[in-house]
């Protein structure tokens, strides 16, 4: 999950990306890659400096069409864990799920393994940003479900991913860390530590609370199916109001869908302020979190089990996107981490003082 983009009253997606130099190919590696693959004669080749830093990626013009040429990162290039995301890719291709299709290279697979690394090839489809308009936000939702839809037969191959931010030890274990953190990373920390220590000590409580909750509604118990969990607007692509591709399914695993509607639910309903996260009010755009939901509900009926659960499954995931960047770097994106986490702990307070309203939001 990445997501919270930061922009006044908009979606904002939560991304705590690292900074500095962009990877990129070299240019006798780039010749070896594309003798594997026969996309036709080449007319341009540019860099698409987008998503992680650590996975360089080129945009490839040929007569054959548009290309998107891929170097996973380290840490994302485990061959099983890929093989697993391109099964997921395939099945809901299959099944005109809209997406870019992986283009297989001469030997007919989509993944290519030469020497300690792993590309792919995708069909590059034009599209926008997310506009923030609500008939956008309800066909999120509404993709969201069929993604949950179609994926829900899937019998993987490897063993996926299971767990997610709800009752997660890592988030735990970052809140933890994050007065340390801040301690090595930020000068202004001899100033703030008391405030800081308040607030850390509050999202811990607010976490631990939420979790227990959810678990005493049986979450736990529901069934799991693939899901996408990484749901927010920078990961799709829109003309006009409508979704026209799904993109990143690295952090598909298997959990409850409700768990992946609920970030989906937070993603598409917060409101920023600019860089500056002291300025972000304390609400969520209730009128896009009633469409997000409305959406899916539209193609997958929310039980009001899971209805009852989304509250403090959308406060954990808000704690849980703060703190893991925060204490792994002592930052988060452009934003200091004191000015973020008070923001969090403002928003958070919002949310529980409103549960009743966020779970009876579809009547």
């Amino acid at each position: 999950m990445h997501g919270l983009a930061i922009s006044s009253g908009r979606s904002v997606p939560l991304s705590g990306a690292s900074r500095g130099e962009r990877d990129q190919f070299a240019p006798d590696e780039l010749a070896v890659v594309l003798s594997h693959y026969d996309l036709g004669v080449i007319d341009t080749i540019q860099e698409f400096p987008r998503g992680s830093r650590r996975a360089p990626k080129l945009l490839i013009k040929t007569e054959k069409g548009v290309f998107l040429l891929k170097r996973r990162a380290r840490g994302k290039d485990d061959p099983f864990k890929v093989a697993l995301c391109h099964q997921i890719q395939h099945h809901l291709a299959a099944k005109q799920f809209p997406m870019p299709h992986l283009i297989a290279h001469k030997q007919d697979q989509s993944m290519l393994k030469l020497s300690n690394a792993i590309y792919e090839v995708f069909e590059y489809i034009r599209g926008t940003g997310y506009d923030n308009s609500l008939e956008a936000t309800q066909d999120a939702g509404k993709t969201l479900a069929l993604f949950h839809k179609l994926a829900a037969d899937i019998e993987p191959d490897y063993d996926p991913p299971v767990g997610s931010y709800h009752n997660a030890r890592a988030v735990q274990n970052s809140m933890e860390l994050v007065p340390t953190s801040l301690q090595q990373f930020d000068p202004r920390e001899k100033d703030q530590t008391k405030a800081m220590q308040q607030t850390n000590a509050f999202l811990r409580e607010a976490y631990n609370t939420a979790a227990a909750a959810a678990n005493q509604k049986h979450l736990n118990e529901w069934p799991k199916q693939i899901t996408h969990a990484d749901w927010h607007p920078g990961n799709m692509l829109f003309r006009g109001n409508r979704v026209v591709a799904v993109i990143d399914y690295d952090a598909a695993r298997l959990q409850q869908r409700i768990i992946d509607t609920a970030n989906g639910a937070l993603q598409f309903s917060i409101t920023g302020g600019g860089d500056d996260a002291a300025s972000w009010p304390d609400y969520l755009d209730m009128s896009r979190f009633k469409r997000f939901l409305v959406g899916y509900d539209s193609v997958i009926q929310i039980s009001r089990a899971e209805l009852q659960a989304l509250p403090e499954l959308m406060i954990e995931a808000l704690i849980a996107e703060a703190t893991i960047p925060i204490a792994a770097t002592g930052s988060f994106a452009r934003m200091g981490s004191y000015g973020f986490l008070h923001m969090v702990e403002r928003k958070v307070r919002w949310m529980q003082s409103r549960a009743k309203e966020l779970a009876d939001v579809l009547g």
